[in-house]
């Protein structure tokens, strides 16, 4: 009887102190600590959009993502003492992601806007070059005299990337033309090339790097009227996360102040002009 006694007394004694263990651990109580617990941050995008994010075909996996926002997400990744895990899909998806929690943000080259404010946490201002600061149009090079000012663009075809802040200027600024909705940045370039639409509306360096690979394609000589407060870019993270907001804007300082803006860009352009770089459309 005592034998089996304390061997009731030692299995009691062992799941008193398991009990204990367990209750020492607690729950991560919001999206920085959960990043923290796991080791990992994943971060959505889509890698369409050169030279912010678009794929070395040389390479695979998780390396194969390059651009200035990929590098971006490395330095907020180390900042934070975890790994980073890219998860690429469509830049609508991507936002539904961070919307559902699925993923805790998003880096793709998003600009500022009320709609984005109210419904996402944005960081602050980082800055990537001529990418964000002016809005274009690419037409056809042989319509280069066709369209010169936005009243051309009147009752005219002109696409623009789903959920983007180009699609809400063409509404905005060239209202009476036909908005057409472009699930990625290649398709509308092959609708513009085929001639289903007459134009379509990008960001400068994005339509810089597309014209490198599409000469028959060039910029309009109209561009679109940008307020300040969409000259720049911002990270996308779930709704209500002031902690993983605190973190985000504390790194980006850190990354400004120590002028890594400028070098991330300059790689950026020097890989998206290399063979290898590709823009790849993700579909869900």
């Amino acid at each position: 009887m005592k034998k089996y006694a304390k061997l009731i007394c030692a299995v009691l004694v062992l799941a008193l102190a398991l009990g204990l263990a367990a209750c020492g651990k607690s729950e991560p109580k919001n999206a920085l600590e959960k990043i923290k617990a796991d080791g990992v941050l994943t971060v959505a995008l889509s890698p369409d959009f050169s030279p912010m994010e678009f794929v070395d075909s040389s390479k695979s996996g998780q390396d194969q993502y390059v651009g200035f926002d990929v590098t971006l997400a490395k330095y907020l990744a180390e900042e934070l003492g975890v790994k980073l895990e890219i998860q690429a899909m469509s830049f609508d998806a991507c936002q539904t992601a961070v919307s559902t929690g699925a993923v805790p943000m998003s880096i793709s080259g998003y600009s500022w806007t009320e709609t984005r404010a109210e419904n996402f946490d944005l960081s602050d201002y980082y800055y990537a070059g001529e990418n964000e600061t002016e809005q274009v149009i690419l037409i056809r090079a042989a319509d280069a005299d066709k369209y010169t000012k936005a009243e051309d663009f009147d009752g005219k075809d002109v696409g623009a990337q789903n959920a983007s802040l180009q699609m809400q200027l063409v509404s905005e600024q060239l209202p009476n033309a036909n908005m057409v909705t472009i699930g990625e940045i290649g398709v509308g370039v092959l609708e513009l090339q085929s001639g289903n639409i007459e134009g379509l509306a990008v960001a400068d360096g994005n339509g810089t790097q597309i014209i490198a690979n599409n000469p028959d394609l060039i910029k309009c000589s109209w561009k679109f009227d940008v307020k300040a407060e969409y000259e720049a870019n911002v990270v996308m993270m779930h709704k209500d996360e002031p902690e993983l907001l605190a973190a985000v804007n504390a790194a980006l300082a850190k990354a400004y102040d120590s002028g890594f803006y400028g070098e991330w860009y300059a790689d950026a352009l020097e890989l998206a002009a290399s063979a290898s770089a590709i823009e790849v459309s993700v579909e869900d």
